[in-house]
Protein backbone atom coordinates (compact mmCIF):
# COMPACT_ATOMS: atom_id res chain seq x y z
CA UNK A 1 0.00 0.00 0.00
CA UNK A 2 2.72 2.48 1.12
CA UNK A 3 4.72 1.20 -2.64
CA UNK A 4 1.41 2.71 -4.26
CA UNK A 5 1.04 6.24 -2.67
CA UNK A 6 4.93 6.21 -3.25
CA UNK A 7 4.70 5.65 -6.51
CA UNK A 8 1.28 7.61 -7.17
CA UNK A 9 3.32 11.06 -6.06
CA UNK A 10 5.99 9.81 -8.02
CA UNK A 11 3.92 10.06 -11.16
CA UNK A 12 2.30 13.11 -10.33
CA UNK A 13 5.20 15.03 -9.59
CA UNK A 14 6.64 13.73 -12.75
CA UNK A 15 3.98 14.93 -14.65
CA UNK A 16 4.64 17.54 -17.16
CA UNK A 17 2.69 21.31 -16.69
CA UNK A 18 3.10 21.76 -20.76
CA UNK A 19 1.70 18.31 -21.20
CA UNK A 20 -0.89 18.75 -18.77
CA UNK A 21 -2.29 21.92 -20.07
CA UNK A 22 -2.10 20.73 -23.72
CA UNK A 23 -4.21 17.55 -22.43
CA UNK A 24 -6.88 19.92 -21.19
CA UNK A 25 -6.70 22.48 -23.46
CA UNK A 26 -9.55 22.16 -24.77
CA UNK A 27 -11.88 22.68 -20.78
CA UNK A 28 -9.25 25.40 -19.98
CA UNK A 29 -9.76 27.20 -23.16
CA UNK A 30 -13.67 27.21 -22.99
CA UNK A 31 -13.69 27.81 -18.90
CA UNK A 32 -10.71 30.81 -19.79
CA UNK A 33 -13.43 31.72 -22.66
CA UNK A 34 -16.21 32.29 -20.74
CA UNK A 35 -13.80 33.68 -17.21
CA UNK A 36 -12.91 36.53 -19.90
CA UNK A 37 -16.52 37.16 -20.95
CA UNK A 38 -17.77 37.32 -17.64
CA UNK A 39 -15.50 39.54 -16.13
CA UNK A 40 -15.71 41.55 -19.23
CA UNK A 41 -19.46 42.08 -18.67
CA UNK A 42 -19.27 42.57 -14.72
CA UNK A 43 -16.49 44.62 -15.21
CA UNK A 44 -18.57 47.01 -17.65
CA UNK A 45 -21.18 46.64 -14.66
CA UNK A 46 -18.89 48.50 -12.06
CA UNK A 47 -20.23 52.18 -11.77
CA UNK A 48 -16.88 54.01 -12.61
CA UNK A 49 -15.75 56.63 -9.69
CA UNK A 50 -13.57 59.73 -10.13
CA UNK A 51 -10.77 60.69 -7.27
CA UNK A 52 -10.12 63.97 -6.10
CA UNK A 53 -7.34 64.72 -3.44
CA UNK A 54 -6.44 67.58 -1.13
CA UNK A 55 -3.20 67.45 0.58
CA UNK A 56 -2.62 69.27 4.16
CA UNK A 57 -0.39 70.10 6.27
CA UNK A 58 -1.15 70.86 10.23
CA UNK A 59 -0.26 74.09 11.60
CA UNK A 60 1.79 74.31 15.15
CA UNK A 61 0.13 77.69 16.25
CA UNK A 62 -2.93 76.40 18.36
CA UNK A 63 -2.60 80.30 20.23
CA UNK A 64 -2.70 83.59 18.64
CA UNK A 65 -2.03 85.52 21.80
CA UNK A 66 1.20 82.94 22.61
CA UNK A 67 2.56 83.27 18.32
CA UNK A 68 2.44 86.86 18.42
CA UNK A 69 1.74 88.79 21.34
CA UNK A 70 3.85 87.12 24.11
CA UNK A 71 7.00 89.59 25.61
CA UNK A 72 10.26 89.22 24.12
CA UNK A 73 11.48 87.17 26.84
CA UNK A 74 9.24 84.39 26.14
CA UNK A 75 9.41 81.95 23.37
CA UNK A 76 6.80 82.52 20.95
CA UNK A 77 5.21 79.86 18.40
CA UNK A 78 6.33 80.30 14.82
CA UNK A 79 2.91 81.03 13.09
CA UNK A 80 4.57 79.28 9.84
CA UNK A 81 6.27 76.38 11.14
CA UNK A 82 4.55 73.23 9.78
CA UNK A 83 3.20 70.42 12.42
CA UNK A 84 4.30 66.79 12.98
CA UNK A 85 3.28 64.05 13.96
CA UNK A 86 0.98 64.90 16.98
CA UNK A 87 -0.75 67.52 14.80
CA UNK A 88 -0.97 65.77 12.30
CA UNK A 89 -2.66 62.71 13.81
CA UNK A 90 -4.88 65.63 15.75
CA UNK A 91 -6.10 66.71 12.34
CA UNK A 92 -7.18 63.05 11.82
CA UNK A 93 -8.80 62.80 14.66
CA UNK A 94 -11.02 66.35 13.68
CA UNK A 95 -11.16 65.30 9.95
CA UNK A 96 -13.08 61.64 11.21
CA UNK A 97 -15.03 63.39 13.37
CA UNK A 98 -19.07 62.86 13.22
CA UNK A 99 -19.58 67.13 13.13
CA UNK A 100 -17.89 67.29 9.53
CA UNK A 101 -19.14 63.88 8.26
CA UNK A 102 -22.58 65.23 9.34
CA UNK A 103 -22.31 68.42 7.79
CA UNK A 104 -21.18 66.62 4.11
CA UNK A 105 -23.81 64.05 4.43
CA UNK A 106 -26.38 66.82 5.19
CA UNK A 107 -24.59 69.53 2.89
CA UNK A 108 -24.80 67.37 -0.30
CA UNK A 109 -27.76 65.04 0.12
CA UNK A 110 -25.80 61.81 0.15
CA UNK A 111 -28.19 59.43 0.82
CA UNK A 112 -30.12 60.41 -1.72
CA UNK A 113 -26.71 60.49 -3.99
CA UNK A 114 -25.74 57.11 -2.91
CA UNK A 115 -29.18 56.00 -3.71
CA UNK A 116 -29.84 54.65 -0.11
CA UNK A 117 -33.90 54.38 0.40
CA UNK A 118 -34.52 56.92 3.00
CA UNK A 119 -37.18 54.72 4.84
CA UNK A 120 -34.56 52.08 5.36
CA UNK A 121 -34.51 50.80 9.31
CA UNK A 122 -30.41 51.34 8.88
CA UNK A 123 -30.46 53.81 6.50
CA UNK A 124 -27.59 55.78 8.24
CA UNK A 125 -25.53 52.87 9.32
CA UNK A 126 -25.53 52.35 5.19
CA UNK A 127 -24.64 55.77 4.58
CA UNK A 128 -21.92 56.48 6.79
CA UNK A 129 -20.64 52.54 4.93
CA UNK A 130 -20.83 54.57 1.92
CA UNK A 131 -19.04 57.57 3.50
CA UNK A 132 -16.21 55.76 5.05
CA UNK A 133 -15.43 53.35 1.70
CA UNK A 134 -15.72 56.74 -0.95
CA UNK A 135 -14.21 59.83 1.57
CA UNK A 136 -11.17 58.26 3.24
CA UNK A 137 -8.44 60.23 5.35
CA UNK A 138 -4.24 59.29 5.37
CA UNK A 139 -1.35 60.50 6.82
CA UNK A 140 1.91 60.36 4.52
CA UNK A 141 5.66 59.68 5.12
CA UNK A 142 6.08 63.19 5.10
CA UNK A 143 3.62 63.97 8.10
CA UNK A 144 1.03 66.03 5.77
CA UNK A 145 -2.91 64.25 5.56
CA UNK A 146 -4.17 63.67 2.56
CA UNK A 147 -7.92 63.66 1.50
CA UNK A 148 -9.09 61.38 -0.84
CA UNK A 149 -12.67 61.53 -2.33
CA UNK A 150 -14.15 58.89 -4.81
CA UNK A 151 -17.57 59.34 -6.66
CA UNK A 152 -19.13 58.80 -9.59
CA UNK A 153 -19.29 62.61 -10.41
CA UNK A 154 -15.61 64.33 -11.10
CA UNK A 155 -17.02 67.59 -10.00
CA UNK A 156 -18.87 67.18 -6.61
CA UNK A 157 -15.53 64.46 -5.51
CA UNK A 158 -13.69 67.53 -5.62
CA UNK A 159 -16.01 69.78 -3.79
CA UNK A 160 -16.60 67.57 -1.29
CA UNK A 161 -12.77 67.15 -0.78
CA UNK A 162 -12.30 71.11 -0.87
CA UNK A 163 -15.21 71.37 1.52
CA UNK A 164 -13.57 68.58 4.18
CA UNK A 165 -10.62 70.86 3.99
CA UNK A 166 -12.48 74.30 4.81
CA UNK A 167 -14.50 72.35 7.88
CA UNK A 168 -11.54 71.32 9.57
CA UNK A 169 -10.53 74.84 10.38
CA UNK A 170 -14.07 75.89 11.33
CA UNK A 171 -14.43 72.65 13.53
CA UNK A 172 -11.52 72.86 15.01
CA UNK A 173 -11.99 76.59 16.08
CA UNK A 174 -15.45 76.08 17.50
CA UNK A 175 -13.77 73.85 19.83
CA UNK A 176 -11.16 75.85 20.88
CA UNK A 177 -13.27 78.69 21.30
CA UNK A 178 -15.76 76.89 23.58
CA UNK A 179 -12.40 76.82 25.93
CA UNK A 180 -11.32 80.34 25.00
CA UNK A 181 -14.32 82.32 25.45
CA UNK A 182 -14.17 80.43 29.31
CA UNK A 183 -11.07 81.51 29.45
CA UNK A 184 -11.78 84.81 28.91
CA UNK A 185 -15.18 84.76 30.96
CA UNK A 186 -12.47 83.62 34.21
CA UNK A 187 -9.45 86.15 33.44
CA UNK A 188 -12.32 89.30 32.89
CA UNK A 189 -13.92 88.86 35.98
CA UNK A 190 -10.47 88.44 37.81
CA UNK A 191 -9.60 91.75 35.72
CA UNK A 192 -12.85 93.29 36.64
CA UNK A 193 -12.29 92.42 40.63
CA UNK A 194 -9.17 93.52 40.56
CA UNK A 195 -9.69 96.51 39.48
CA UNK A 196 -11.93 97.37 42.06
CA UNK A 197 -9.75 96.12 44.80
CA UNK A 198 -7.34 98.75 43.60
CA UNK A 199 -9.47 101.57 43.03
CA UNK A 200 -10.87 100.61 46.75
CA UNK A 201 -7.11 101.02 47.70
CA UNK A 202 -6.78 104.93 46.06
CA UNK A 203 -9.96 105.63 47.43
CA UNK A 204 -8.30 105.00 50.90
CA UNK A 205 -4.75 106.63 50.17
CA UNK A 206 -7.01 109.90 48.94
CA UNK A 207 -8.58 109.78 52.66
CA UNK A 208 -5.35 109.20 54.04
CA UNK A 209 -3.52 111.96 51.41
CA UNK A 210 -6.62 114.88 52.64
CA UNK A 211 -5.09 114.41 56.31
CA UNK A 212 -1.67 115.94 55.28
CA UNK A 213 -0.03 112.29 54.57
CA UNK A 214 1.37 111.98 51.43
CA UNK A 215 5.25 110.66 51.66
CA UNK A 216 5.20 108.91 55.40
CA UNK A 217 8.90 108.50 55.22
CA UNK A 218 10.04 112.26 54.40
CA UNK A 219 7.25 113.76 55.92
CA UNK A 220 7.86 112.12 59.33
CA UNK A 221 11.93 113.24 58.87
CA UNK A 222 11.47 116.93 57.93
CA UNK A 223 8.89 117.06 60.62
CA UNK A 224 11.00 115.45 62.96
CA UNK A 225 14.00 117.88 61.93
CA UNK A 226 11.55 121.22 62.03
CA UNK A 227 10.85 120.11 65.63
CA UNK A 228 13.91 119.49 66.97
CA UNK A 229 14.77 123.62 65.64
CA UNK A 230 11.50 124.55 66.74
CA UNK A 231 12.40 123.48 70.46
CA UNK A 232 16.03 124.71 69.85
CA UNK A 233 14.31 128.42 69.52
CA UNK A 234 12.02 127.80 72.17
CA UNK A 235 9.26 128.54 69.44
CA UNK A 236 6.27 127.41 71.57
CA UNK A 237 3.55 128.14 69.00
CA UNK A 238 5.49 126.19 66.28
CA UNK A 239 6.18 123.53 68.76
CA UNK A 240 2.30 122.59 69.09
CA UNK A 241 1.55 122.87 65.54
CA UNK A 242 4.38 120.44 64.61
CA UNK A 243 3.43 117.87 68.01
CA UNK A 244 -0.14 118.04 66.54
CA UNK A 245 1.27 117.37 62.82
CA UNK A 246 3.46 113.90 64.28
CA UNK A 247 0.62 112.98 66.22
CA UNK A 248 -1.54 112.73 62.92
CA UNK A 249 2.13 111.11 61.26
CA UNK A 250 2.39 108.41 64.02
CA UNK A 251 -1.45 107.74 64.01
CA UNK A 252 -2.30 107.36 59.91
CA UNK A 253 1.51 107.07 58.41
CA UNK A 254 1.68 103.03 58.81
CA UNK A 255 -1.61 103.03 57.36
CA UNK A 256 -0.37 104.89 54.76
CA UNK A 257 2.92 102.63 54.42
CA UNK A 258 0.40 99.57 54.54
CA UNK A 259 -1.97 100.96 51.15
CA UNK A 260 1.06 101.66 49.58
CA UNK A 261 2.95 98.89 49.18
CA UNK A 262 -0.62 96.97 48.55
CA UNK A 263 -1.10 98.90 46.33
CA UNK A 264 1.84 98.17 44.64
CA UNK A 265 1.75 94.52 44.54
CA UNK A 266 -2.19 95.32 43.52
CA UNK A 267 -1.06 96.91 40.56
CA UNK A 268 1.36 94.42 39.41
CA UNK A 269 -0.87 91.97 39.58
CA UNK A 270 -3.43 94.14 37.92
CA UNK A 271 -1.34 94.12 35.18
CA UNK A 272 -0.14 90.84 34.53
CA UNK A 273 -3.85 90.11 34.65
CA UNK A 274 -4.49 92.97 31.73
CA UNK A 275 -1.79 90.81 29.66
CA UNK A 276 -4.11 87.89 30.19
CA UNK A 277 -7.07 89.26 29.67
CA UNK A 278 -6.09 91.12 26.05
CA UNK A 279 -4.04 87.51 25.08
CA UNK A 280 -7.32 85.61 26.30
CA UNK A 281 -9.80 87.72 23.91
CA UNK A 282 -7.70 87.69 21.41
CA UNK A 283 -7.85 84.11 21.44
CA UNK A 284 -11.39 83.81 21.53
CA UNK A 285 -12.50 86.25 19.00
CA UNK A 286 -10.02 86.43 16.08
CA UNK A 287 -8.74 83.78 13.70
CA UNK A 288 -5.63 82.23 12.22
CA UNK A 289 -5.56 79.14 9.50
CA UNK A 290 -4.96 75.62 11.41
CA UNK A 291 -3.72 74.31 8.27
CA UNK A 292 -1.58 74.63 5.27
CA UNK A 293 -3.34 73.62 1.83
CA UNK A 294 -0.46 72.11 -0.55
CA UNK A 295 -2.99 71.36 -2.68
CA UNK A 296 -6.45 71.92 -3.86
CA UNK A 297 -8.59 68.88 -5.19
CA UNK A 298 -10.01 69.62 -8.77
CA UNK A 299 -12.47 67.27 -10.89
CA UNK A 300 -10.49 64.51 -12.64
CA UNK A 301 -10.42 64.29 -16.09
CA UNK A 302 -9.94 60.12 -15.81
CA UNK A 303 -11.66 57.94 -14.04
CA UNK A 304 -9.60 56.16 -11.27
CA UNK A 305 -12.08 52.79 -10.38
CA UNK A 306 -12.41 50.36 -11.78
CA UNK A 307 -9.29 49.45 -13.79
CA UNK A 308 -11.23 47.09 -15.59
CA UNK A 309 -8.15 45.18 -17.53
CA UNK A 310 -6.93 44.17 -14.21
CA UNK A 311 -10.18 43.06 -13.26
CA UNK A 312 -10.44 40.95 -16.35
CA UNK A 313 -6.84 39.42 -16.25
CA UNK A 314 -7.18 38.64 -12.44
CA UNK A 315 -10.50 37.17 -13.30
CA UNK A 316 -9.42 35.06 -16.10
CA UNK A 317 -6.10 33.47 -14.26
CA UNK A 318 -8.10 33.29 -11.34
CA UNK A 319 -10.61 31.05 -13.13
CA UNK A 320 -7.98 28.88 -14.53
CA UNK A 321 -5.92 28.59 -11.74
CA UNK A 322 -8.98 26.94 -9.57
CA UNK A 323 -9.95 25.06 -12.81
CA UNK A 324 -6.08 23.14 -13.14
CA UNK A 325 -6.41 22.83 -9.08
CA UNK A 326 -9.81 20.79 -9.53
CA UNK A 327 -8.47 18.82 -12.32
CA UNK A 328 -5.66 17.94 -10.67
CA UNK A 329 -8.14 16.74 -7.87
CA UNK A 330 -10.12 14.52 -10.03
CA UNK A 331 -7.24 12.70 -11.51
CA UNK A 332 -5.56 12.11 -8.54
CA UNK A 333 -8.79 10.84 -7.36
CA UNK A 334 -9.45 8.85 -10.25
CA UNK A 335 -6.09 7.53 -10.08
CA UNK A 336 -6.28 6.70 -6.11
CA UNK A 337 -9.62 4.51 -7.02
CA UNK A 338 -7.97 2.73 -10.17
CA UNK A 339 -4.68 1.61 -7.21
CA UNK A 340 -7.60 0.38 -5.28
CA UNK A 341 -7.92 -3.68 -5.04
CA UNK A 342 -10.80 -5.23 -6.86
CA UNK A 343 -13.39 -4.77 -4.06
CA UNK A 344 -11.52 -3.41 -1.13
CA UNK A 345 -13.96 -0.18 -1.89
CA UNK A 346 -17.26 -2.71 -1.29
CA UNK A 347 -18.64 -3.46 2.46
Amino acid sequence: MMDKKVRATADFNSLNVLYFIYKWRKPLIIVGVAAFIVSSIVSLTIQEKYKSTVILFPATTNSISKALLTENNVKQEDVLQFGEEEEAEQMLQILNSDEIRTKICEKYNLMAHYEIDSTDKFKRTKLYDEFQSNITFKRTEYMSVKIEVMDKDPILASTIANNIAELHDSTKIRIQRERAHKALEIVEREYREKQNDVKAMLDSIKVINSMGIYDYESQSERTNEQYIIAISKGDQRAVKLLEEKLKIIALYGTTYVSYRENLYMQRKQLNLLKTKFEESRVDATEVLPQKFVVSHAFPAEKKSYPVRWIIVVVSTLATLLAAIIAILLLENIRQIKNDLPIGAGEV
